[in-house]
């Protein structure tokens, strides 16, 4: 993967609004010496360092693990996630990013924050570590929580997902108790000059996607009614947004990656998968359009043809001219494309899901189209009663209608999030279509997408033309290896339990 390079030294304050200054992923960015930091400075690194793990190598891996992504014709360097794999060292550094820079740098904030009861940049701190470990362990199960970056111990335990879960639930807690509307908050990239109302309201946005997540694992249906009930969540997509230029290193992260040649590279690897075009643009069997999500211009491109056209996972296709580059929609991207955090439309459909299991229909009804209409406006595009008509809710079914337009809400603005509420919702789920049925390795006219026609039933998965022996067929990646740059020195890291071992929150 290419790396970001650094750009210039930390700039004290935030005279500029560019990520720039903050965004050398490499090596830690708080240069200046230990005795002249403060919250101002440490922040927006910490941001950066989230922001280049969570809006790159994250958004890429949930994407071929959703099946939003597939591997284009002729390249490999994705083509292990198209299989369902992950191997200890592909996340190395990823975990590294997050843990030793990210959440060690927000532990200093935090820290500080209290020493000096800086409580508007506490819950700030709070917010994002607590976001941090959630994606951690909803990739790895267990991580070390409770004595990680404790003074003395160089192997501190793994914990127990369910129990880091309540850990960051009683920080977060603990934090907004403590923080007033009205409080500054130090200098940050995703509120850029707002008072601890707009943190307020992430964190609360924030601890209901980790209530919701665990809500079959763990009893937590009162906290939920208190959370919605309160009802004090966001009212815009919390993103890194308008902080990247249009120049190496200060680009949006998975823009830099995938599609900038600042670097020297013209590589190209990631394109749609049918399982996503074939659910936003539906045909009959004679071929012609039934529905066109209004969404799907401002999620893929068109192809060199000007058609819209998916890949299949588990495989880059044959040597052929056939299947070159340009047959395939690529993900729409720019540098200065956001990187989402939490959307509105993520909190509506968590409240839909909520008044589902209340079996509120009405209620339900009312959160699920909010959710639709708020992924529309942020893709910038109007129709949401279209897709609402051709994705009506069903009580009875609300797992189904949930789940399948989140899963293709999430596709432009957090594919990461899929894979987590794929594997929790269960939809979309496995039809009997597999990858190989609709195209044979050795024969470049068996490409036949038309077979993937399940949208009714939810049924938009398949196996993979090629897919890890250690995962099988039908089934997702449920979870990764436990990374090599912490299990190889960790004398008390426990044996990895399998990729098919569900998180705790997969029941």
């Amino acid at each position: 993967m290419k790396k970001f390079a650094i750009i210039s030294t930390i700039v004290l304050g935030f005279a500029a609004t560019s990520c720039d200054s903050y965004l050398d992923i490499n090596q830690d960015p708080n240069s200046p010496a230990e005795g002249n930091m403060t919250t101002d400075i440490l922040l927006p690194g910490a941001e950066m360092n989230l922001a280049g793990s969570y809006g790159d190598f994250l958004r890429i891996t949930g994407g071929y693990y959703a099946q939003h992504f597939a591997q284009t014709f002729g390249t490999s360097n994705y083509l292990d996630y198209s299989q369902f794999t992950m191997s200890a060292t592909r996340s190395s550094s990823t975990y590294t990013q997050l843990n030793s820079r990210a959440l060690k740098n927000l532990e200093t904030i935090r820290s500080m924050a209290k020493n000096k009861e800086e409580w508007g940049t506490y819950l700030a701190a709070t917010s994002l570590r607590a976001f941090i470990y959630q994606a951690l362990v909803d990739c790895y199960g267990e991580i070390p929580y409770s004595e990680a970056f404790t003074s003395g111990i160089n192997s501190p335990k793994y914990d127990q997902g369910k129990d880091i879960y309540a850990g960051v639930l009683k920080e977060l807690d603990e934090a907004l108790e403590k923080a007033q509307a009205s409080y500054r908050v130090a200098t940050n990239f995703l509120f850029p000059g707002k008072t601890a109302e707009s943190w307020i309201q992430f964190a609360n946005s924030v601890k209901l996607k980790i209530l919701m997540r665990e809500y079959d694992a763990v009893d937590v249906a009162a906290s939920v009614k208190a959370l919605v009930d309160a009802d004090n969540f966001l009212t815009a997509d919390a993103a890194y947004a308008g902080c990247w230029k249009n120049e190496a290193g200060s680009m949006s992260p998975f823009y830099a990656e995938e599609f900038s040649s600042a670097w020297g590279s013209t590589q190209e690897n990631v394109v749609a998968n049918v399982a996503i075009i074939n659910t936003m643009l539906q045909k009959d069997n004679e071929g012609a359009v039934v529905f066109s999500d209004p969404r799907l211009p401002a999620f893929f491109e068109k192809n060199g043809s000007g058609a819209y056209t998916g890949a299949i996972s588990g495989t880059n296709f044959s040597t052929s001219d056939s299947y070159k580059a340009t047959y395939w929609c690529r993900p729409v991207a720019s540098y200065d494309m956001p990187v989402y955090l939490i959307t509105v439309s993520e909190v509506e459909f968590f409240i839909a899901e909520y008044y589902a299991r209340q079996n509120d229909n009405t209620n339900a009804k009312a959160h699920y189209e909010a959710a639709i209409a708020a992924s529309c406006a942020t893709a910038g595009v109007g129709g949401a009663a279209t897709v609402v008509a051709a994705f009506p809710y069903d009580q009875a079914n609300w797992k189904k209608s949930i789940g399948m337009s989140k899963w293709i809400a999430l596709t432009g603005t957090n594919n990461f999030e899929a894979w987590c509420e794929v594997r929790r919702l269960d939809y979309p789920t496995f039809g009997t279509v597999k990858g190989s049925d609709m195209y044979n390795l050795k024969d470049d006219s068996s490409y036949k997408p038309e077979l993937l026609n399940k949208v009714a039933e939810g049924q938009m998965l398949y196996t993979p033309i090629q897919v890890d022996n250690k995962i099988g067929e039908n089934t997702l990646l449920n979870r990764w290896n436990y990374p090599e740059s912490s299990s190889a020195r960790n004398g008390n890291a426990p044996a990895f339990p399998g990729n098919s071992v569900k998180i705790f929150w997969d029941k």
